[in-house]
């Protein structure tokens, strides 16, 4: 099958790779039917040193189910099915609680010979624990939108969740990637009143008005938070959506967050110190968030997907045939496409 493989900063290709087969009882075998381009995708492309061992790429997909393994007992050949970011078991005491990111059974797409989301197929272990089920046909209209469901959408879910943003609150959104505006969108479903939009990209932050975002601040820095303290009357916002990942959003978090306020931060770090000093203890700010659980929130989510009441699907603004993939990158990476969507 072709698959993406990443040799170094700025260098992706599409390659014939070994098909996919059951190697494990709890394996399935996966036809990807639609995949993307993530963020995440982007730190090594612009950062990996050169390689003769390339990284298999792609955590994000869905598909149809072409084999099963002899224990799998909760879907057939033919099912449509989307896969969370991580696979896992579902039944350890950590995915229990939800947090499948860390199951001590499950893994990475792309390592340890597993395949990546970004190929014509992948093998999918403990399949019955990683994959749902979707109840559309592999035409449907509606992919893109569950697609989210792997990754993008639960992400700003998370966020908002693990903020406790609840009805009524005013929230204050970092960045305008697709995280950030399926934050927006999450932050809308859990009832918030006012969301406030930091961003400076027009064609996204229109969007995200159209997702729920009732302003935009475009300022950054020092403007940028006293922007958001204006518009709420000096005190900023007791609930902040970090969904970039560099320093400069964690320290504009801090600055517009509301004293005895939560930051969550979902964005994928690039840096290690947080600049938590005594001023910022000294206000009672509560900084949580971390890696989505994304298998705990999809069924949770798909329901708003399936009837329309939401529509992540929009933050997709190009599509590419696979053997195009690497155009996808260098348009997400030149700001030129906003998320890239990937028809193998």
């Amino acid at each position: 099958m072709r698959a993406t493989l990443m040799y170094a900063a700025d260098d992706v290709r599409v390659e014939d790779v070994t098909d996919p087969k059951i190697q494990q009882p709890t394996d399935a075998v996966v036809r990807i039917v639609l995949s993307c381009v993530c963020g995440s995708d982007l730190w090594p492309y612009k950062s990996l040193e050169p390689t003769d061992a390339p990284r298999h790429m792609g955590h994000e997909f869905l598909g149809v189910v072409e084999d099963i393994g002899t224990e799998v007992r909760t879907l057939k050949p033919g099912d449509v099915v989307v896969a969370p970011f991580v696979w896992a078991d579902n039944t350890c005491a950590y995915c229990r609680e939800g947090l499948h990111t860390s199951c001590p059974h499950g893994g990475q797409w792309g390592v340890n010979g597993v395949d990546g989301g970004q190929g014509q197929a992948a093998r999918v272990p403990l399949a019955d624990g990683t994959l749902v089920k979707l109840p559309v046909t592999e035409d449907s209209e509606l992919l893109p939108g569950l697609l989210t469901l792997s990754d993008v959408l639960s992400t700003g879910y998370h966020a908002a969740r693990t903020a406790g943003v609840g009805r009524g609150d005013t929230v204050t959104v970092i960045g305008d990637g697709a995280v950030g505006l399926s934050g927006v969108i999450s932050a809308k479903l859990l009832g918030a009143e006012r969301i406030i939009l930091m961003g400076r990209h027009q064609p996204r932050t229109d969007l995200g008005r159209e997702f729920g975002a009732t302003d935009v601040v475009a300022e950054r820095g020092d403007e940028g938070v006293a922007r958001v303290k204006e518009l709420t009357g000096g005190e900023g916002t007791r609930k902040v959506l970090e969904c970039v990942g560099l320093k400069d959003a964690i320290v504009q978090s801090f600055g517009v967050v509301r004293a005895g306020g939560t930051i969550s931060r979902v964005g994928a770090p690039q840096f290690t110190d947080v600049p938590f000093g005594f001023g910022d203890f000294m206000r009672n700010i509560t900084l949580t968030g971390g890696v989505a659980p994304a298998r705990a929130y999809i069924e949770e989510l798909m329901p708003h997907v399936l009837d329309g009441s939401i529509r992540p699907g929009r933050v997709f603004d190009r599509t590419v045939g696979l053997e195009d993939i690497a155009e996808g990158y260098r348009a997400m990476n030149d700001r030129e496409a906003l998320k890239v969507l990937v028809r193998p």
